[in-house]
């Protein structure tokens, strides 16, 4: 079910990190007249940040009887310096998004949508995490989820996230391959697809070039799609990834496996313009985020284009009134026509 019945969705928006440009992107939104009339929101984070004309509530409030968008205080209300990355505007961006996490799991809202935050304040507020997908993974219990992200007609699911090339070249085993293109496969079935067709990036220029580029995309990529295709899963692959995302955003595949970071985000920020999102697949409840992040360059500039985080809070609202009840559970939609 739906938090609120016969109402439009109540999504919960994290303020992000104080020194990004999350306040300005949210302020508009919360200005938006398009996003005030698709859905209703509850912004988590520090109370310093809400504009005078959104109402603050206790977090026990009644969500249900919020009309346009209240604020929940979380705490953490300054010391931060606009445009750094720094402690205190980590453990700001940490309590805005443990407090949106809890309202999600509780089902008090129907979906979480999460403003930027910096990796480097994660860290200096002593979560030592790739962002917020491990956290939220960590925070609901759950072993195996992973990062999807989409824009246009492109889905790219990620075998590896944030973490140093070298270390990721090394994650990429057989196994792993084998166990994403199955997440991936369930998932998109899960929203529609009942027989998802899939594409392995390859991990060599050329896919190796048949062992002349290099032997893994032989002995390790490969292997895996034989494996995924005898479990029943429409896999193609290894193929070239100069040119599969391509493919895949013409709709030749519903979606793309990528080995590591760059390879996924390179082509999805190419698409997105200011379309791109990322969802996390896997969690009990749906999470959407922009795909840009804290900006620190223009923080507080007032140059900051709040599209992106617009067409997140869209697509979480279509997202959470198109899925039916049961396919709730996986939380991982497709982006196949939009």
């Amino acid at each position: 079910m739906k938090a609120n019945d016969n109402m439009r969705p109540l999504l919960a928006l994290t303020a992000g990190d104080p020194a990004g440009i999350g306040p300005e992107i949210v302020h508009a939104a919360l200005s938006d007249a398009h996003t005030s009339a698709a859905m209703r929101l509850v912004v988590l984070g520090p109370d310093s940040l809400r504009p005078a004309r959104v109402p603050r509530i206790a977090s026990d409030a009644d969500l249900g009887r919020i009309e346009s968008a209240a604020w929940i205080d979380t705490g953490e209300h300054g010391g931060w310096k606009v445009g750094e990355a720094q402690l205190s505007g980590g453990r700001s961006a940490l309590s805005s998004l443990r407090a949106g996490h809890e309202l999600a799991l509780a089902r008090r809202v129907d979906a979480l949508v999460t403003a930027p935050v910096s990796k480097e304040a994660l860290h200096l507020a002593g979560e030592k995490v790739e962002g917020q997908t491990d956290l939220l993974g960590r925070w609901c219990g759950v072993e195996r989820f992973e990062m999807m992200a989409l824009a246009g007609r492109l889905c790219v699911m990620l075998l590896t996230r944030h973490m140093p090339l070298r270390r990721a070249l090394d994650q990429v085993t057989t196994e792993r391959v084998l166990d994403r293109l199955d997440l991936l496969n369930s998932s998109l079935k899960r929203f529609g697809r009942a027989r998802p067709k899939l594409a392995l990036a390859g991990l060599n220029p050329h896919a190796g070039e048949g062992g002349i580029l290099g032997t893994e995309d032989e002995s390790i990529l490969r292997p895996a799609v034989a494996r995924a295709r005898e479990q029943g899963i429409d896999v193609t692959g290894p193929l070239s990834p100069d040119t599969v995302f391509l493919s895949a955003s013409r709709g030749a595949y519903d979606g793309v496996l990528a080995l590591y970071h760059d390879q996924a985000f390179i082509p999805i920020k190419l698409l997105a313009a200011d379309g791109g999102v990322t969802v996390i697949a896997g969690l009990p409840y749906l999470r959407v985020s922009p795909v840009h992040g804290t900006a620190f360059d223009i923080a507080g500039q007032g140059k900051a284009d709040p599209a992106n985080l617009m067409h997140a809070l869209q697509r979480a609202a279509e997202w959470t009134q198109s899925t039916p009840a049961a396919q709730k559970q996986a939380h991982t939609p497709h982006a196949s026509g939009e």
